[in-house]
This record gives C-alpha cells, sequence and structure tokens, in this order.
C-alpha cells in the first residue's frame, strides 16, 4: 500500500516559479513565464488564472525537444531558430503539453472563466530567454528540457496551485 502523498506542483506568479513537491518531501523548482496581462480567469483575457487546477491531459509523450505543437497535436516539426524570426509574435507551444482544469466553480471552472476551455496550459516554449519574466497569453512557459522533465515526473489528475504570491 503507497501511503505517500502524490506530487503536486505550486506556481507563483510574483516569483515566476513552479515548485514540483515530489512523494517523500522532495521539491524541484523551475523557472517559468506566465502571462503579460497578470492573473485572471476571464475567456479572452490573456491571463493566468488562479487558485486550484489539476492536470487534466498530459500530451506529447515521447515527442523530441522542441516538437512542434499545434491544436494539441504534434506536427512533425522540430522548432528551428529561424522559424521564430518567420513569425516573431507566434506563440510556440513546443516538446510538452500539460493541459490545466480549474477545481473551482465560478473561479476557474464552467462559465466564462473555465481554464480548460481557455486551453491554458503548462508547454515548451521558443522565447527560452524570456522565462522567468511575465510574458505569456495566459499559459505557463517553461524551457523545453524543464517541461520534458516536469511531464515524466507527474501523473495525469495531479494537483496544481496557481497562486500571486
Amino acid at each position: 500500500m503507497n501511503t505517500l502523498p502524490p506530487p503536486v506542483i505550486d506556481i507563483s506568479i510574483r516569483t515566476q516559479t513552479l515548485t514540483l513537491t515530489l512523494p517523500g518531501g522532495r521539491s524541484r523548482t523551475f523557472p517559468v513565464s506566465t502571462a503579460l496581462n497578470g492573473p485572471g480567469s476571464a475567456a479572452g483575457s490573456g491571463c493566468t488564472p488562479l487558485g486550484l487546477h489539476r492536470v487534466r491531459l498530459k500530451i506529447g509523450g515521447g515527442a523530441p525537444a522542441g516538437a512542434v505543437f499545434v491544436g494539441r497535436r504534434a506536427t512533425g516539426e522540430i522548432h528551428r531558430a529561424d522559424a521564430s524570426a518567420r513569425e516573431p509574435e507566434r506563440d510556440w507551444i513546443l516538446s510538452r503539453i500539460l493541459w490545466l482544469q480549474g477545481m473551482e466553480p465560478g473561479r476557474n471552472r464552467g462559465g466564462n472563466v473555465d481554464t480548460l476551455r481557455r486551453f491554458v496550459y503548462i508547454h515548451g516554449t521558443a522565447a527560452e530567454a524570456d522565462i522567468g519574466t511575465a510574458c505569456s497569453h495566459g499559459c505557463i512557459r517553461m524551457n523545453n528540457a524543464d517541461v520534458i522533465e516536469l511531464f515524466d515526473l507527474v501523473p495525469p489528475g495531479c494537483a496544481v496551485r496557481i497562486h500571486r504570491e
């Protein structure tokens, strides 16, 4: 019988960090980028939703680092710097996707504030130089190597808490 608690992800908007607490109390902290528009849950806001979430789906297991995703599907491409130069405004979703689902009705679940329907992910990015600053369109961006590591450490259903502090 396993008595160890499951992994938990804690995301701080103030410090732009994601801390993964593993069974046995070990933890790992990664730099992230949350929304340029700050915290918020409204559809179309471009904000990062606060509160308790869970990893609803894990997408991209086994894909190579830098794999390009569109509509949550791997395109078969591997991101290259010249692609970013051609499309500088594109929000590249790379390597892995952890699709979040809100767990608090009226705050981040249901209606106009539904995290899942807003397609809020933890994902890799082409803008790795910007990690550590709030610059995303609402998702939580990570360095590609870090999101691959995180992906391999957490199960679907893993609790995710996003907070200001």
